[in-house]
């Protein structure tokens, strides 16, 4: 295809009344991925190099996720009424700096980039000033309905929306998916021409293609498949969406030599996997998750905005957020990473260990029940079964050190902020509230006490009131 510029107008300002919701329908998300994001990576991978986004409803959180999700990227214009698909065109045409437009909707997580690729070259080699896509649907309602010259053999006459259409009308199946490719000066002429004499009152986009008929000149077509088209008007399609996305996202995996078991794994739109990774049933991989080659993420794991390193193994029902393991660490069953962990190359996070903000050194372990917040942990240390630092005092947050090859008992408090030096050891049961230094062993418990011959009567009278209170 030609590498002549073209532009791309998306739709986005509608507010998706059928959603029942203040949210703007174009911000639902679909596999994480929020549905104009969809329509304007599907034009960008498609070739525009100048994208202009018209919005209106929930302008301003619209604008704010199209700014952090694409940048510079695209642009946005305000449709302060609106007043109808033609005049959300008419608000964006000029901003838009190509002799070519592209219009599409904001709602449509289906498109394709090579089928618009192929309605612009269309439109290029019949020089004609329209070329839209057409699909066939057996149930066409809520679609405007393509009538076609000759009695429905011929050319694209006009397009009807159903609130305007007769009974006859409704009966064809052949419908428009509101995709177009139109020569910008055509546009230009075009659209102080369309009229809201209709159903609606509003300033329909379709209408153009009467109008371009009615210059003398033909509209060109490329057909679609209807799955590639749907757009999403309530919860019920966007559901349904998310089910075809995630189905396809899958398959797309597997065939870049991914195992996924099953159809239940829920795997994000930016989530980047690589080769050999292994991805269990009832997995969720969320956000701008990255899992390197051969990564083991085993069942019911929720994984959100996290680096996971080569050949690292997460057991069973971990959640971690934020976070990055290193190459062959070994997390879980139960564990729970929280924001700003990072567990090092070679170490294990096992069964109900939590990690905030808390660096876990090369080959170190924390296997059993633990919880080590704001702390930096050198390599080679082990944290024994039990184990937490007491970071929060109730006003600030304070940080506990381990340095390399310490060794911490089982059941340990440690009161930030303190440190452990290099090779020190804490006997299990201690609360640690001083430095301890290197090599050295800490005791920070009670003495134990033993009384001789103590538990027999201690029994005697727990079992004469026990006795006592049946009696009454």
């Amino acid at each position: 295809m030609s590498t002549v510029p073209w532009s791309a107008i998306v739709l986005a300002a509608g507010k998706g009344t059928r959603m029942k919701s203040q949210h703007p329908k174009v911000l639902f998300e679909v596999l994480g991925k929020p549905l104009v994001s969809w329509s304007v990576d599907a034009v960008r991978d498609a070739g525009a190099d100048d994208v202009v986004v018209v919005v209106g409803h929930g302008r301003d959180a619209v604008a704010s996720v199209l700014r952090e999700r694409h940048g510079n990227l695209c642009r946005t214009v305000v449709q302060e009424e609106q007043r109808g698909t033609g005049h959300a065109v008419q608000v964006a045409l000029p901003a838009v700096s190509n002799a070519e437009v592209v219009v599409v909707c904001g709602d449509t997580p289906r498109l394709s980039a090579a089928a618009l690729r192929a309605l612009v070259a269309a439109r290029r080699a019949s020089q004609a000033p329209v070329a839209m896509w057409v699909s066939t649907v057996d149930t066409p309602k809520g679609y405007g309905r393509i009538v076609r010259d000759d009695g429905g053999q011929g050319g694209i006459a006009r397009i009807v929306e159903e609130k305007d259409a007769d009974d006859a009308v409704r009966a064809i199946t052949e419908v428009n998916p509101g995709v177009y490719c139109f020569d910008r000066a055509f546009l230009v002429a075009a659209l102080p021409r369309l009229s809201s004499n209709n159903a609606a009152g509003e300033l329909y986009l379709t209408d153009v293609v009467a109008l371009c008929r009615a210059d003398g000149a033909q509209v060109a077509d490329t057909t679609v498949d209807f799955e590639t088209t749907v757009g999403i008007n309530d919860r019920q399609q966007l559901a349904e969406a998310e089910a075809w996305a995630g189905a396809h996202r899958r398959r797309t995996l597997r065939e870049a030599g991914v195992t996924v078991d099953g159809e239940t794994p829920r795997i994000d739109a930016d989530v980047v996997v690589d080769e050999d990774v292994v991805i269990g049933a009832q997995v969720s991989l969320r956000g701008k998750t990255h899992l390197h080659r051969g990564v083991k993420v085993d069942v019911g794991c929720v994984i959100t905005d996290c680096d996971f390193g080569e050949d690292v193994v997460v057991h069973p029902y971990s959640v971690c957020d934020q976070a990055r393991v290193q190459a062959r660490a070994i997390v879980g069953p139960f564990a729970r990473l929280r924001p700003a962990a990072d567990v090092g190359e070679g170490a294990h996070v096992g069964n109900f260990v939590e990690l905030k903000k808390t660096t876990l050194g090369a080959g170190s372990k924390a296997n059993h029940l633990a919880y080590l917040g704001d702390a930096v942990i050198g390599s080679g240390v082990n944290v024994g079964a039990g184990t937490i630092t007491c970071n929060y005092d109730g006003i600030g947050k304070h940080q506990t050190t381990l340095d390399d090859g310490v060794f911490i008992g089982s059941n340990s408090t440690l009161v930030a902020p303190v440190r452990v030096h290099e090779g020190a050891y804490v006997a299990a049961g201690s609360v640690i509230t001083d430095e301890v230094p290197a090599d050295a062993i800490a005791f920070g418990r009670a003495r134990q006490t033993n009384k001789a011959d103590a538990a027999t009567p201690l029994r005697a009278r727990h079992q004469a009131r026990k006795a006592k209170t049946s009696s009454t």
